[in-house]
């Protein structure tokens, strides 16, 4: 199944404890599948309106991880859903190049699970 996400993506995924924000940085097709490069909000929100709200100042929010590296299968395990979609900065950018440049290895874990979350 092809997920439907693009580059600037906001993602929120819901936790017992609240939602979260993800953002789609970047996406890769490779030999083994697609590649998905995320960036991951530290802040959780106890509802919806709550998290879009904390978007329209995006740069108050606090990075948690400025980089996960995802397959498709991965990414598919991770229950989250595209909130809207803004055009991604350069400076956000910096991790998903660096990793690029050691030649990392996507993850087969969802983003919940690398990011120590359940």
């Amino acid at each position: 199944m092809a997920l439907a996400f693009e580059p600037g993506d906001d993602l929120i995924f819901q936790l017992e404890s609240g939602y979260g924000l993800l953002r789609v940085l970047a996406s890769e097709e490779t030999g083994a599948g697609v590649v998905w490069h995320l960036l991951a909000y530290e802040e959780l929100f106890a509802d919806v309106e709550s998290a879009e709200a904390a978007l329209g100042d995006a740069a108050r929010l606090t990075v948690r991880a400025p980089h996960l590296a995802l397959t498709e299968r991965a990414l598919e395990k991770t229950p989250a859903a595209r909130l809207g979609n803004r055009p991604v900065r350069e400076e956000e950018l910096t991790a998903y190049r660096e990793w690029l440049a050691r030649g990392g290895e996507p993850s087969e874990r969802s983003a919940l699970l690398l990011l120590g979350l359940r």
